[in-house]
């Protein structure tokens, strides 16, 4: 079933971000968006949840009605102050900490402004993958992950999709989309747009 597709989409903020792009996404399939640096992939993933201004300049998105969609930015939201250890975060979002890495779950019982970038970072990831959601637009993941969490990343992506939800996955990592995703769509900037 086709959770979304996109057929010769354009989108940006003031002005077109990059060429006509189209792909599909169905329960089960992980889809990598990749180019350079620029090229409107983050922009793409705002211009599907309608968010911060980014739109559609031309082309189609279509969603199934109702779909549940989890997102994931990113930037990390700052947490200094915030009296939350990992395990609280965890019960407050109501995602299930069995099946974390080994090499995370020790730490659950310290506060979130404890953690490391990369610790906050697979934890903040968890608690996306774990939610009710259908569809998962995840923006460079792997950001502030060090090896070890990098190679968790691909088995925790797959495991989600395997469980049903689609997933929209921006990276620049290679290893990371050829160890999980199903299909690689290339994102080019639209060079008429860009500032001379």
């Amino acid at each position: 079933m086709n959770l979304l597709q996109v057929e010769d989409a354009v989108t940006g903020w003031q002005r077109p971000a990059h060429r006509p792009v189209s792909f599909t996404v169905r329960r089960g399939e992980i889809v990598a968006l990749a180019g350079p640096n620029g090229a409107g992939k983050s922009t793409l993933l705002q211009a599907l949840i309608g968010g911060n201004g980014a739109r559609l300049f031309s082309g189609h998105i279509r969603l199934i009605p109702q779909t549940r969609i989890g997102v994931q930015t990113q930037h990390q939201p700052p947490v200094s102050g915030v009296p939350l250890t990992g395990a609280e975060l965890l019960n407050l979002t109501v995602a299930d900490p069995r099946g974390l890495p080994e090499w995370l779950a020790p730490h659950l019982t310290q506060r979130l402004d404890k953690l490391s970038g990369g610790q906050r970072q697979y934890l903040a990831l968890w608690t996306i993958l774990q939610a009710p959601a259908d569809l998962l637009l995840l923006d460079e993941p792997g950001n502030h992950l060090d090896r070890t969490g990098l190679a968790s990343l691909p088995a925790a992506l797959r495991t989600r999709a395997d469980q049903g939800a689609g997933i929209v996955l921006v990276s620049h990592d290679d290893e990371l989309t050829q160890a999980c995703c199903n299909h690689v769509t290339h994102v080019e900037p639209d060079d008429d747009a860009l500032p001379l």
